[in-house]
């Protein structure tokens, strides 16, 4: 038995479900987000929650049952309040600009600045006085954090000097390199 598939998903107020199995359309207020289910679970929606039944028994069935609740539930949460990662460039004379709505312009090193364009439903804001900083934000968790890994994917953070895109309060772990001399000699 799954654990998480047991519990209920509160719907809060504002945000509206449609079942046509197989597909889920959660409406709110930060947006409309759409999914196709596995074909061994079934939902049952009611006024106010959300309860998630497995069609078979069996570990493959369980598994499924668990997963599709998390992901119902990171629906419903994204469009009533929405996620937020906040990144951190580390580097001399590296920094994030927003010089369009939907661009980030990465100054990171290279001969030329990496100018990435976000995906729809992804907004980005860039402290002005802190040009190092900077949070992506949306209603979708998955594509969130596909687009922070794409970001991240540019610089990388190495353990040397700790020089790259990371994660904010994300811990990087620092090697020694090289020593002065041999010291058996």
């Amino acid at each position: 038995m799954s654990r998480i598939g047991k519990m209920p998903i509160a719907v809060p107020a504002g945000v509206k479900i449609e079942w046509k199995e197989p597909e889920i359309v959660v409406t709110g207020p930060k947006g409309t987000l759409s999914r196709t289910l596995h074909h061994s679970v079934n939902l049952k929606v009611e006024a106010n929650e959300i309860v998630v039944s497995p069609k078979e028994s069996g570990k493959a069935g369980w598994a499924i049952w668990g997963l599709t609740r998390t992901l119902v539930n990171n629906m419903v949460l994204g469009v009533s309040v929405g996620y937020t990662k906040k990144m951190e460039v580390v580097g001399v004379g590296w920094r994030v600009e927003l010089p369009e709505p939907k661009v980030l312009k990465l100054s990171l090193g290279f001969s030329n600045p990496v100018m990435f364009k976000l995906p729809d439903g992804i907004e980005a804001t860039v402290d002005p006085k802190i040009l190092t900083k900077f949070a992506l934000s949306g209603a979708d968790k998955e594509l969130l954090g596909l687009t922070c890994a794409r970001i991240r994917a540019y610089r990388k953070p190495e353990p040397y000097k700790g020089k790259g895109i990371k994660y904010e309060g994300e811990v990087i772990h620092r090697k020694v390199g090289k020593s002065g001399g041999k010291a058996g000699k």
